[in-house]
């Protein structure tokens, strides 16, 4: 009923709390499903909590809000991924307040209402080894500066390739 890359997505989200791998699974689901803005709004509020988990407030504030606006046309997407919309909503408004008031990052829980949906995360999360609900490890270096630490050897190699074929 789920797609795979949001049962990955809503894994990461809750265990280790990687959200650059959060933004990455669900861009990919994204360019391969009609660009739905649902899959959109998930990925600006793992990249606002990425963002405020690194200090930068003014981005994850920015990301939130954009979030925020977005769940406001797809409620209805949200609800039918198993998620209580309004619930989310008010999560959203608290978190950017949070940020306005300077305090720190803060793991969150998205508030998952399908219970079948729930257990498939859980049974993930036991086959993959990962703690559901865990808060995140604020030192670990390579999670907290994912984005400038990761091999882009393939990212850079498949830009060049495209660059030969474009014609000068």
């Amino acid at each position: 009923m789920y797609p795979s890359a949001y049962l990955e997505y809503l894994y990461h989200f809750h265990t280790d709390r990687d959200y650059f791998e959060c933004h990455e699974l669900l861009e990919e689901h994204w360019k391969q499903d009609d660009k739905k803005q649902v899959w959109v709004l998930l990925i600006q509020l793992a990249v606002a909590l990425y963002h405020h988990r690194r200090g930068n407030t003014s981005g994850a504030k920015r990301m939130m809000q954009k979030a925020s606006t977005l769940l406001e046309q797809e409620e209805e997407a949200v609800r039918q991924l198993g998620l209580d919309e309004k619930e989310l909503a008010r999560l959203l408004q608290q978190y950017i307040k949070q940020i306005d008031e300077g305090k720190p990052y803060e793991s969150i829980m998205l508030p998952i209402t399908d219970e079948t949906l729930l257990e498939k995360c859980r049974s993930l999360c036991q086959q993959k080894g990962g703690v559901w609900g865990q808060k995140s490890d604020m030192t670990n270096d390579f999670l907290l500066h994912k984005h400038m630490l990761r091999d882009r050897s393939g990212v850079i190699a498949a830009r060049a390739i495209k660059k030969k074929r474009l014609p000068s």
